[in-house]
This record gives structure tokens, sequence and C-alpha cells, in this order.
């Protein structure tokens, strides 16, 4: 799976835990050594990144004999190189979203057909409800390739004459997952013997899909083990909350339209759920970061909503001076990813601004411009857009995650330490903003927008996972 959070052991799993430091270490220079010894004289290139990690982890579940390796592809299907598996046992296409468009195509056509490149000829697909014309797209994909394709059932059909299902991933969306997931599992059981979990209807790959729905797969009786693991599973960095004492932290690493909409909703409703403050005194923080192609002003336009007190932008740098070789991106400099949260932080004021001129319980719209300059001596940045009042959302950049985290928290979360100093950020929005952090009977913050932030926050909310 990818990308990582913490450390880059997690991509290859074995019995869902990371493969320990050790097989890490032995595996990788088996395989890199060998690849150096054997690779084209005249062109003399290594696989990149991501295709080297995908050579090992074939190479670590071969070595290792697992019983059975789950495969996510990286961005895409088709052309995608862990699209080499010519035989799997079973395939599956979750819930589509627009990403990697530069990549994959700017329309959920275009990505659904590069989705649908995983199929194969006469192995079982599945996927969940889409859009029509997307769904169409898979379907023509796998009458293309000779490969039955089915529509899972909605989990709600798995809970007829039983207790509903509990899931270990917070979220209405993670219910579709959950179906799709139970659907892979019975096709590798049945492929194993065991029976009694319903059968598929044969579906002639050439005629049953054209002109018609997709066929509709069975609900069955679920196991008392899948009812387990659907209870236990973890995914960390996918709603996720940590309850440090007065702050709670919110992580999820959504980072297209549709995943974003979900977060919302799930954050709407965890932050409800919570219990209230005595006195009231409840500030939210939005702490948000976005990479790649993706549109960052369609992301933060559908958290406005949440109606956070403050908006903290920072790059996905763990620290300025530091280095972590499993978290740092070499092709992104720190300018370059400060340029995009300034650029963030400009547009979350303006969408402030419009959402502000339309609400007549505000006095009065944010007024941009005058930006406070960074200054070297004390090695600190701080950039925000003045505001009349303080709690109209100033918006902050930070020029690490450590910095916005210690901002956010005042000292008040055990693992993370105070702020460097006081008067370190002079600027009145950030030192009203801090007393009101300190003052607050409870403090949310959401951490979204990217997999890569929300891995380095919990870099240094959990030091544990570091281990």
């Amino acid at each position: 799976s990818s990308p990582h959070l913490v450390q880059v052991r997690e991509r290859i799993r074995i019995n869902g835990q990371p493969i320990s430091k050790d097989l890490f270490n032995k595996y990788f220079w088996l395989v890199y050594n060998r690849l150096e010894e054997t690779k084209d004289p005249e062109h003399a290139s290594m696989p990149a990144y991501f295709r080297f990690l995908t050579i090992m982890a074939f190479h670590v579940f071969l070595q290792e004999k697992v019983d059975l390796a789950v495969v996510e592809v990286g961005i895409g299907g088709t052309y995608d190189c862990t699209n080499i598996i010519r035989a799997p046992v079973v395939c599956g296409v979750s819930s589509l979203g627009i990403d990697h468009t530069s990549i994959l195509g700017d329309t959920m056509e275009k990505i659904a057909w590069q989705k649908g490149g995983i199929f194969k000829p006469g192995v079982p697909a599945f996927t969940v409800a889409q859009p029509e014309r997307p769904l169409e797209v898979l379907k023509q994909r796998a009458q293309e390739r000779k490969c039955p394709l089915y529509l899972c059932p909605e989990l709600d059909d798995f809970e007829e004459g039983c207790r509903a299902l509990e899931l270990g991933l917070a979220g209405a969306h993670q219910r579709s997952n959950a179906a799709l997931a139970l659907q892979l599992a019975r096709t590798w059981l049945q492929r194993h013997g065991c029976d009694g979990l319903g059968e598929l209807k044969e579906v002639p790959p050439s005629t049953e899909l054209v002109g018609r729905p997709v066929p509709l797969a069975p609900a069955f009786q679920l196991t008392d083990a899948m009812i387990q693991g659907l209870r236990n599973t973890e995914w960390l960095g996918r709603t996720q909350v940590l309850s440090h004492g007065p702050v709670t932290w919110y992580l999820d690493g959504a980072h297209t339209t549709s995943s974003i909409q979900a977060c919302v909703r799930w954050f709407c409703q965890a932050a409800l759920n919570q219990d209230k403050p005595h006195d009231g005194s409840e500030v939210r923080v939005l702490l948000f970061n976005a990479t790649g192609d993706r549109d960052t002003a369609a992301l933060l336009k559908l958290l406005v909503p949440c109606h956070f007190d403050y908006a903290v932008f920072c790059p996905n740098f763990m620290e300025v001076s530091a280095n972590n070789a499993d978290q740092q991106n070499f092709n992104v400099t720190l300018e370059n990813a400060l340029t995009r949260c300034l650029e963030n932080q400009r547009t979350w004021t303006r969408l402030l601004e419009e959402k502000l001129g339309q609400d007549p319980w505000f006095p009065s719209p944010l007024r941009v411009g005058g930006l406070l300059q960074p200054a070297p001596a004390r090695g600190s940045l701080l950039l925000v857009p003045p505001a009349p009042r303080p709690l109209n959302s100033p918006a902050l950049v930070f020029p690490c995650l450590a910095q916005a985290l210690r901002w956010v928290a005042q000292g008040r979360d055990p693992h993370l330490a105070a702020p460097a100093a006081l008067g370190a950020h002079p600027h009145p929005a950030a030192s009203s903003g801090a007393v009101l952090l300190r003052e607050a009977a409870a403090v949310r913050v959401l951490v979204t927008g990217s997999l890569h932030l929300v891995g380095g926050a919990l870099r240094l909310l959990d030091p544990a996972l570091s281990q």
C-alpha cells in the first residue's frame, strides 16, 4: 500500500504488521544489488522509488511465502507498475474520485478507464456504486478484457437477520469500502474451498454486460471472523481521533473533493459527539496542506462550513532544519512548498470574505494585505493576514509542522513542547490566538488535505510510531 505515513516499512506488511527493520534492510540490499548487477549497461538506470519498492514487495512476499498478497495500485492501474500480475484471484475498484489529473486525466470517465486497466480475462472484478458514466466505462473495460464485473451490494444487505455491523474505521464512506472488502475476501475463500458464502451467477463476458446494468453480487451470511475483522480494522491517518487532554486531533488524509466531503461529514459528526466544555469555550482549528496538481481552492471551499476559528497552513516538512529520510520529498523545495501555503492562505481568506459578505451576522469582512515578513534572526516565519477581530478565522502560515503543531497546542498537549518563546510570533492575530488556545476548555484540530501532512503530524503526536 502507499503512501506510508511515518516509516517506509509500512508499505510492505505481513500479517498486518510492517516488516521489521532487519527484514527491510536485508531485502532492500538483496534486491538493490541484484538490480545493480543486471541492469542494462547502456541505459544504466535503476527503477524509480515506487517501482523499486513494488519489486521489493513482490520479492518479500515470495521469499516469506505469504498465502495471500493484497496489492494496492500506486496511481491509476493501466500503466501502474503493480499491474504486472497476470492472473490475480480477484480485482476491486473502490469509489472513484478526481485525483492525479495530470497523469490519469481530468474527468471521472478518463480515470475510470485507467482504473479498469487492472481487469484480467476470466478474473472476477467488483466495484461499488459509481456515477453512471464512469460505471459505463468500467463495464466497457470489463467487456474488452473478458472480465466478469459485479457491483457490490450495500453493507446494509449483509445486516439482514443479524445485528448492525460495527466498523473499526469511522465515517459513512467506509461502509462501501467494507462491502468491497467482503466480496474480495469471499472470492478468495471460495477459491480455497470455503462453502456457504453465496454463489456468483456466471456472467458471459461478451454478452451479459452489453447495454445492461452491472450485475449485483449476492449478499451472504458473514462468518464470525469477517464480523470481527470489520470491527477490528485499523488504518492510521484515516478518520483517526487522538485525544490529548484538552486538545483533540482529528486526522484524515483526504485529498480529493469526494474524500474531503466525506471528511467534513465525519469531522462535524465526531466533534458534535464529543463532550461539550462546561463553559462552552471551544476553539476549532484547521491544519491543512495539499500537494501535487490538486485544486486546493475547491478543497478549501468544502471546509469552510466547519466554522474554524483559525486556519493554519504549513508544508509537509517536520522541521525547517532537520531532514528525515522516510518523509523527505526531494522533488519539492521549502520555498516552493511555502509559496503553495501562502496561496492557500490567500484562498482561505478570500473564501471567508465571500462567506462573511453573505452573512449579515458578521459585522465586517476580513481585510487582506500587509503580510508580516519573515524574521530570519529569530529563525521563525509567521504570515498572517490582519483581521479586525480575532475570531474571524485568521489564516496563519508556519514553515514546518513542528512549529504549527506547537502553536496550536500551546503547551497543552503532553506529546508536544510549548512554543519556543513568548513573543516569537508578535503578530496580534497569533498572540490573541495563543491566548484563546491556552484558555479554551476544548481545542479541536482537523488535520487534512495530504496523507504526508497527516503522517508528519502522527510522527510528532505519537512518537512510538517511529520506533
